[in-house]
């Protein structure tokens, strides 16, 4: 019997069982049958995925590795399902990490903060908390700046949290850049048509989780899900078409790519912990290299002064991006 065996009690799903055990602070749960994608991998369900190579051309551009360079893996009994251990070529993912903090939240997109603060206190997050997030911590606990108090931020398509819906009037132009970057993972997994239509950013602290859960509010479910991690890594189970099948656990570090498409598009999963490396020993692709890229490229250098702010943050938080398709060919939204 397997130590994750042993935790399973009666009365609750093997699922919300595991989210629990994953979770819990005192004592705290061992991650020794978590899968490692980026470590030795010693687990039966874990097998190498060939990606559509060709099909990427402008990997550098986005600041991704070449493709060929790329560890892709999928799981079995998770048919659609991939997983790209940090694609990201050394010194790009602060330009990722910049934009998810200071572009992203920025209006007209929309955050959880518009819901209890007015259009001029959200209108520009990253200014109103440089300076806490510059400055040395003081003796006694200070008010959390905006950024420490975002949760999401909506892109393209704006997710209706109380709906579970998208609309047409509530639409705001899709980042550019992270078009891009989307287009080259949904090509390499033989998606040459993927138009990134919504964003969901998700804003983790060290004590954060995601509940359990489907995305399934899009029209078009033959397209897939591509979710990226930067900063802390975390706890990712992904498990069945029923809530109650059990999950599969897995490391997201910062880097990592996952695709979710085929029978694996409507699966259930969540996030139930984050977890914080030790002080001052963030990966080593996690530093700054504010140098010229490549004339056609979109990722910029980020400036020192930036970078200070952005290494403060994902010191204890993590940032998730999930994209997708709203609407397949010749799809338009239901008449209200």
């Amino acid at each position: 019997m397997s130590k994750m065996a042993a935790v399973m009690e009666s009365g609750e799903d093997a699922f919300k069982q595991l989210f629990k055990f994953y979770k819990r602070r005192k004592p705290p749960p061992d991650f020794s049958e978590v899968i490692d994608f980026s470590g030795k991998l010693c687990s039966g369900k874990v097998v190498p995925i060939k990606l559509n190579l060709t099909a990427v051309s402008d990997a550098s551009i986005v600041g991704l590795r070449p493709a060929q360079d790329w560890r892709a893996f999928g799981l079995q009994g998770y048919p659609g399902f991939v997983f790209i251990s940090n694609p990201f070529r050394k010194g790009s993912q602060p330009f990722w990490i910049r934009q998810c903090l200071k572009t992203y939240p920025q209006k007209p997109n929309v955050c959880n903060l518009d819901m209890h603060m007015s259009p001029s206190d959200t209108q520009d997050i990253w200014e109103r908390s440089v300076h806490s997030l510059s400055s040395p911590t003081p003796p006694r606990r200070q008010e959390k700046s905006l950024l420490e108090r975002l949760r999401w931020v909506t892109l393209g398509y704006h997710y209706n949290w109380d709906t579970k819906l998208y609309s047409e009037d509530h639409y705001t132009p899709f980042p550019a850049d992270l078009q891009l970057l989307s287009q080259q993972i949904a090509l390499s997994c033989g998606f040459s048509d993927f138009r990134p239509q919504a964003g969901i950013l998700n804003y983790y602290r060290s004590d954060s989780s995601l509940g359990i859960h489907v995305d399934e509010s899009e029209l078009d479910h033959s397209r897939p899900l591509i979710s990226f991690c930067f900063g802390q890594s975390a706890i990712f189970l992904l498990g069945g078409k029923q809530r109650q099948d059990p999950p599969t656990a897995m490391f997201m570090h910062s880097g990592d790519v996952m695709v979710m498409s085929g029978q694996s598009r409507l699966l259930y999963h969540a996030v139930p912990r984050i977890v914080p490396a030790p002080p001052g020993l963030l990966p080593s692709e996690l530093q700054n290299s504010p140098t010229s890229p490549d004339t056609n490229s979109v990722v910029e250098p980020v400036s020192e002064q930036d970078w200070t702010v952005c290494l403060r943050y994902i010191e204890s938080s993590r940032i998730n991006m999930t994209v997708r398709q709203v609407l397949g060919p010749g799809q338009s939204f239901p008449q209200s």
